[in-house]
């Protein structure tokens, strides 16, 4: 049964939307956005469609804070989001999940997957590896209260600016996954360099695949999207 509501542990109600697969298959994939995002994102809608050409289930979610989601943006960290795909396993308990996470969605998904063995495939696409780095790098010229990548709902926040420092790197999750993994990562991110995926997959040794796409960007824009398609959907056919 599909849930109608999903709670995470602060009571706030996350946003989500599900596409069906074939009848009776336990199947499904969550899709996790980046930071300032949410679920309706072309790469996420694109792969929703395509693993329904498939016959594999999926649900993209909202983390609390962004989009339709409840909570409040200012309160939306990484640690919070781990809590909140904890939430959605719940509600999947007895489904083979995969999770497929985006940017900062990516770092959500490695870091429930290293400790939770619900997620039983994991794709990381053009994901945040070195946190200090990336919030000093990206949001570092802003003060507190003023708006993320021109997102007046998104205001830049001491609680995400600590989280992120505190994490500071996510290499060292990497020797903690054991199940299937694709990294995915364009040459041409300009928000996430692509040797954040390169030192991920070094920190992984065998338990990484890594398919970098050249002359692709951080939101697989363009002919990016039908490249990223072509390897994830097929990857998470066969790990089914």
């Amino acid at each position: 049964m599909i849930p109608h509501t999903i709670l995470n542990p602060s009571g706030e109600r996350l946003a989500f939307s599900f596409t069906a697969g074939e009848p009776d298959r336990r199947d499904i994939v969550v899709l996790g956005h980046g930071l300032t995002s949410d679920k309706d994102r072309p790469w996420s809608r694109a792969l929703a469609q395509a693993l329904e050409r498939a016959g594999i289930a999926s649900i993209r979610i909202a983390f609390s804070g962004n989009g339709e989601s409840e909570g409040r943006f200012v309160d939306s960290t990484i640690t919070k989001e781990v809590a909140d795909l904890g939430s959605v396993l719940d509600a999947f308990e007895d489904w083979n999940v995969r999770y497929v996470g985006h940017s900062m969605g990516a770092a959500v998904g490695l870091v429930r997957a290293a400790t939770d063995d619900r997620i039983r495939g994991l794709v990381s696409l053009a994901g945040v590896t070195h946190a200090a780095e990336f919030v000093r790098r990206m949001f570092g010229h802003l003060r507190h209260g003023e708006p993320m990548l021109d997102k007046p709902h998104c205001p830049y926040n001491p609680a995400l600016e600590s989280d992120l420092l505190a994490w500071d790197s996510f290499a060292h999750k990497a020797t903690e996954i054991e199940v299937p993994w694709l990294i995915v990562h364009g040459t041409d991110d300009d928000v996430v360099p692509v040797q954040h995926s390169l030192d991920l997959h070094a920190a992984a040794t065998d338990r990484s695949e890594l398919v970098v796409l050249d002359g692709v960007d951080h939101s697989f824009g363009a002919d990016g999207l039908e490249q990223m398609i072509a390897v994830v959907g097929p990857w998470l056919g066969a790990s089914a």
